[in-house]
């Protein structure tokens, strides 16, 4: 199937899970996951209409970027280092993986540097799986005041990557642990936090279920990843 007949289909069943939730479709982004994909195959998803694209390596996004559509917007989803972090805010709009103080000190830093502001998500490891990044829940309780009052980002919720499971429904529990601490979280700041970033090819539709605004696709949409020549 083409490009075009996938995101046809995703956004299909993104309606169909809104309509099951009681959710309205458009407070849904979907964010197609690019990574591995050439400035040609973002130029044909851009024509047909998708416009948020994200990528988990900066080296690869500064390759990709300039060469593509300038009505791209991107996110990145992907762990970032502080040594990387003046690129990243050089090249996207969102940075949906801060996972510790001081990467987001670093982050505020440069983006002082660039006068420009970012909104951020913090991702949270919702499972305690020792081989993912994120914030354990507790800490992000205990440095949430403070990453909130980091004078150039601005925190608009949360992000996880549950375990993977072939059954989606297990993905549930994870969702709506996210959704439970958002919550949290917009009460120690008193505040609204809009996004919840949850949800890939396999289980977007749970996520959706349990309050996803932003959901992370990839294969369901460009196809099998390609591998890398060695």
């Amino acid at each position: 199937m083409s490009f075009a007949d996938n995101l046809a289909s995703i956004q299909q069943r993104i309606h169909a899970a809104c309509a099951r939730a009681g959710r309205d479709a458009q407070s849904i982004m979907l964010l197609a996951v690019s990574k591995t994909q050439p400035p040609e195959a973002i130029g044909q998803a851009v024509q047909i209409g998708q416009i948020f694209f994200g990528e988990n390596k900066v080296q690869e996004a500064k390759a990709k970027i300039p060469s593509a559509p300038g009505k791209a917007r991107w996110h990145f989803i992907g762990h970032l280092q502080s040594n990387k972090a003046r690129e990243a805010v050089e090249l996207f709009e969102m940075i949906q993986s801060v996972d510790s103080l001081s990467l987001a000190r670093e982050l505020s830093k440069r983006c002082d540097q660039a006068a420009k502001s970012m909104p951020v998500l913090l991702e949270v490891n919702a499972a305690g799986e020792s081989s993912k990044f994120g914030y354990q829940p507790e800490l992000l309780r205990s440095e949430l005041r403070e990453l909130a009052s980091l004078p150039r980002l601005s925190v608009q919720g949360l992000m996880t990557i549950p375990p993977f499971a072939a059954d989606p429904e297990k993905s549930r529990l994870f969702f709506r642990r996210l959704r439970e601490l958002k919550s949290q979280c917009e009460d120690v700041l008193q505040t609204p936090l809009p996004h919840l970033s949850m949800g890939m090819s396999g289980d977007f539709e749970i996520a959706i279920q349990e309050g996803a605004t932003i959901v992370r696709i990839g294969t369901a949409l460009f196809g099998p990843r390609k591998a890398r020549p060695v």
